[in-house]
């Protein structure tokens, strides 16, 4: 069942949440349980934990273990709930089956971090976690673009629980390629690169998308995905439109912002800190009253001081 979850789920608004800290650097859990809730209550259907916006690589395993019990106590009866694994095998493999057993869904296996990657390492390194939880579905997370058809078509050959990839190469022209390689129906592909990419990788073939601002804003992520599903592509553009402010400030400096826009976004709405973990940074305050006016332009009603 889990599998079948995964597979629908990867057709829809992919949230990636933030992992909020409290005052002395600790993960929150507290407000991460508001964060996920507010999200879901908003109509999001599947959320991630442990992903790169939830700054992945600064959480230690005991922490990423806690956001994803967080995640599947606070919103995992309403919504899929997929737990980022990575770095080597073996730990990618302990945090798979320690997800399994917390209740997630299925994984997101991020791209494996190796100066020497072979496409057939990649293919056995997710074979190795893909085997290890066979009651989940499994995510690929690709962002390079030196793997081929052939890769993918061997580990879907392999591995009958990988259901998906999130695809986070900007170039369309390759995901239609990788998808009629694999064969179209055989996995679900979902955009990578949010709302940004998110029409022209529908045009390629993929069929969901993943969001950081889904946790700001959700209504524009849940009617971005709807306009692509109908085929209304001038309501699409407008509202892409909308959203490109927020997700062109999250990109500038080779994405360096990319977290920091999202919490300083969440904090400015009361619901958590902005802190982030080096060697993230903090906004500078010309950068926080940028994100004042987007949020301004996006009509998110800001707390009411009192």
């Amino acid at each position: 069942m889990s599998v079948d979850n995964v597979r629908r789920a990867l057709e829809s608004v992919v949230t990636i949440a933030v992992t909020p800290f409290d005052a002395d650097g600790a993960v929150d859990a507290r407000a991460y349980a508001a964060v996920l809730t507010r999200c879901v209550d908003a109509g999001i259907d599947v959320v991630t934990a442990n992903g790169n916006t939830g700054e992945f690589y600064s959480l230690g395993a005991a922490e990423r273990e806690l956001a994803v019990h967080t995640t599947v106590a606070a919103v995992g009866q309403r919504a899929t709930v997929l737990a980022g694994v990575g770095h080597d095998v073996a730990d990618a493999v302990a945090a798979a089956t320690a997800a399994a057993r917390a209740g997630a869904h299925g994984v997101m296996v991020h791209q494996p971090v190796h100066p020497y990657q072979s496409a057939q390492g990649w293919v056995d390194y997710h074979r190795r976690i893909a085997d290890a939880v066979p009651e989940l579905g499994v995510v690929c997370y690709v962002r390079s673009p030196a793997l081929t058809g052939a890769a993918f078509v061997a580990l879907a050959d392999a591995c009958p629980n990988v259901v998906g990839v999130k695809y986070a190469v900007p170039d369309v022209v390759a995901l239609a390629d990788l998808i009629g390689a694999v064969g179209a129906g055989r996995w679900v592909w979902s955009c990578g690169l949010a709302e940004t990419w998110a029409p022209y990788f529908w045009l390629s073939g993929a069929r969901g998308f993943t969001s950081g601002l889904a946790t700001v804003a959700p209504r524009y992520s849940l009617d971005l995905l709807g306009q692509l599903r109908t085929g209304d592509f001038a309501a699409a553009t407008a509202t892409w439109r909308r959203l490109r402010a927020f997700e062109d400030m999250r990109a500038r400096g080779g994405s360096a912002l990319n977290v920091s826009v999202v919490k300083e976004a969440l904090a400015q709405l009361g619901i958590c800190r902005r802190d982030v973990r080096p060697p993230i940074g903090t906004l500078t305050p010309a950068e926080r009253d940028e994100v004042t006016t987007i949020l301004a332009d996006l009509e998110v009603p800001l707390p009411v001081a009192v």
